[in-house]
Formats: structure tokens, sequence, C-alpha cells
């Protein structure tokens, strides 16, 4: 019963956001004919887990008075590629960019799977780069720039967030308007980059490719090594006593930016662990505070 009410609370929430939950597709690709139902619960933590995704979503928050810049970011909650934690890593988070005037939607990605999809590791991808597509054909919809579209993720959120800002050249989905999948920016909060046997979430990189991943997909999906002149620019977050995902992870992303010339801004806090979404409670400085000051840096608020 009390799950049942956290959950209603949460919709509630969502609909005083005036929050509009759209399928990202007609048809949905790369699938196979299945029965798995997706699952929502809430976690004795206060954590909101959505597993078992086959339909992906993306859930429309609208500020109430826009930024001038008309700047809007797509958030990929993290979960290992297992679950989403879509509350304090999905909905949370857009509340706070709708009161800095940005229009947030919240990506309900797919979650990699064998009985589910026909090709498990480009799913996740897929939802991503159709979420890109969407939004900046429908920019005008949604009184949004369609060259201040970004791309937010948290743990292994931050890795989808990663792979779409590396791997937009190679499109997973149709795109017959030759639409840019590439995000304007990207913002990784404590994000898993790398796939490597030294700095990898191995978890997050089972889920996604298997246990026998062979070391040319573990290289492709090792976003550290993927960083090109054409990277868009991003904000990283992390904390040194990380036990989840090595902060290396976003140290070595950075470094690739730089060498790159790519603009790069890196928050390293010395505590807060792994998964504090916006509030770590081991400092009083405010992260999004520092992603606010960013963004506005960047002529995108």
């Amino acid at each position: 019963m009390k799950k049942m009410l956290v959950i209603a609370t949460t919709l509630f929430a969502m609909n005083k956001l005036k929050a509009q939950e759209i399928p990202l597709y007609n048809t949905v690709p790369n699938t196979k004919p299945n029965s798995v139902k997706e699952k929502s619960e809430m976690g004795k933590d206060g954590i909101l887990r959505i597993s078992k995704v086959t339909v992906p979503t993306l859930t429309v928050f609208k500020p109430a008075k826009p930024s001038p810049k008309k700047t809007a970011v797509i958030i990929c909650p993290g979960g290992g590629y297992a679950i989403l934690a879509s509350g304090h890593e999905g909905t949370d988070v857009a509340k706070v960019f709708n009161e800095m005037g940005v229009t947030a939607f919240v990506l309900k990605y797919r979650l990699p799977d064998d009985s589910t999809m026909q090709n498990k590791e480009i799913g996740p991808l897929q939802d991503a780069q159709r979420a890109i597509q969407l939004v900046r054909e429908r920019a005008a919809e949604w009184n949004i720039d369609p060259t201040h579209i970004g791309i937010m993720g948290f743990s292994a959120g931050g890795h989808l967030a990663s792979t779409a800002s590396t791997h937009f050249t190679k499109a997973v989905i149709d795109n017959p308007n030759n639409t840019s999948l590439r995000p304007d920016f990207s913002m990784l909060i404590y994000p898993v980059i790398s796939f490597t046997d030294e700095l990898g979430h191995i978890g997050s990189r089972d889920n996604l490719l298997g246990k026998n991943a062979s070391k040319e997909k573990i290289k492709e999906y090792s976003n550290e090594q993927q960083v090109t002149t054409e990277t868009p620019p991003a904000f990283l977050v992390h904390a040194s006593d990380d036990g989840g995902v090595n902060p290396m992870n976003s140290t070595r992303y950075y470094e690739a930016l730089l060498t790159n010339k790519i603009p790069a801004e890196l928050h390293i806090y010395e505590k807060g662990g792994h998964g504090f979404g916006l509030n770590n409670k081991t400092t009083t400085d405010k992260w999004m505070e520092r992603a606010k000051n960013w963004l506005t840096s960047n002529g995108l608020l």
C-alpha cells in the first residue's frame, strides 16, 4: 500500500509539472515477439525503479517560463542497463530544469534483453537517437531551438548519453529526413564511460554486450576512446569515493575532450559515493547550480 502511495505521489507531481508521456515510435524497431511486462517498484530507499521496458517513451516537462535561449535536455536515468532510476535521476531533475526555463524530456529507454530484442547492444542507443531526432523535428511545437538540444545521463544513463555523443554519425534508426542525431551538448553525472577491464562498470558492460564481448566491441563502447573533434561539449560530475563507477571514467573522458579541443567542465567532489542524484549530502555545494552556470556561460540559458 505504501509503495502504491509513493508511486501515486510521483505521478501527481508529474501532473503538477504538466508532464506529457509520448511514445518514441509508431512501431518499435529491433524487437522480438514477447510477453514481457514493464514493472515499476518503489524501494525502501525511496528510489523508483522501472524494469522490463519494451515500449520506450519520452515524458515532456515544459517550463512555465521558457528561457529566451529555448534550450532542451533529454535525461537518461541510470540503473546499470538493468533498471531505470526514473525518479531521482529523471523526474526530479526535470523539475529543476523547468525552474531554469529549460524544457526537459525524461527518456524511458529499452533495457537490453535477448528475449525482447534482435540485437540488444543497439536497443538503448536506438532510443537515445530517436529521442534526439524526435525533439529536433518537433522543436517548433515545443518552443525549442533545434540547435540547443542536449543529452544528460546518470551512471549507465551517462554511458548511453556519451554513446549518443560519440556515435551519432552511425545511425541505428531510420532517419529519412537526415536529421542531425548529434546532441548539442552533454551533461554526464557519475557516468559509466569506459567498458575496459581497467575502468569499466562490468555489470553495465555485461548487460549491454554480454559476458563474452570481444575486444573490438569493448573498445567501440569505451567512449573515452571514441571522442573526436565533432564530439559535443560536456559538463561532468563525479565523486572521488565513488565505489560503483570509477571516477576516472569522467577524468579520462574529460582528458579526451581536451585533447580534441572540445569545451568541457569537470567537477570532482571529495565524497558523495554513487547515485546521489541532485543532492550530494556530503557537501553544501549544489552541482546543479554549477550546471546552471555552465549552461549560462555557453549561451544556453
